[in-house]
């Protein structure tokens, strides 16, 4: 998926499921870094910016909890996403060590994969064949 894509705005199980694809790349996996390829994304870039920086990437990380309960999945799912999210901004609020972390912990990668699961058991329909 390219961020040229157009990106669909309803509630229907397949949009939330592109818009979170969509969120999770451009926050973990927009660019490789040069020598040590490895990809990374806003929600480390952004995080080296001292505080405002950490509470703009644990928004955007939010944004994909809040689409996720749009999806109607259970509270223990949500929490468990939230939790993913808190403990990297907690952790990535730590000067130097918090920013070396962020390329380590991917928050947003791990909730993706919590939402991929729920909609692959409860709406498969919503399932993409990547070519």
């Amino acid at each position: 998926m390219s961020f040229t894509d157009d990106l669909p705005i309803g509630n229907d199980p397949v949009a939330i499921r592109r818009r979170i694809e969509a969120m999770e790349m451009l926050l973990e996996r927009s660019f490789t870094v040069p020598g040590i390829n490895r990809p990374v994304g806003l929600d480390a870039i952004v995080g080296l910016v001292p505080v405002v920086g950490d509470f703009i990437a644990m928004g955007l990380g939010a944004y994909i909890v809040w689409e996720a309960r749009n999806l109607g999945m259970p509270k223990w799912k949500l929490m468990r996403m939230a939790g993913n999210v808190a403990f990297d901004s907690a952790v990535g609020a730590i000067p130097v060590a918090g920013d070396l972390f962020d390329f380590m912990f991917r928050s947003n990668t791990r909730n993706l994969k919590i939402v991929k699961k729920h909609l692959d058991k409860h709406h498969p329909e919503s399932r993409l064949i990547e070519q």
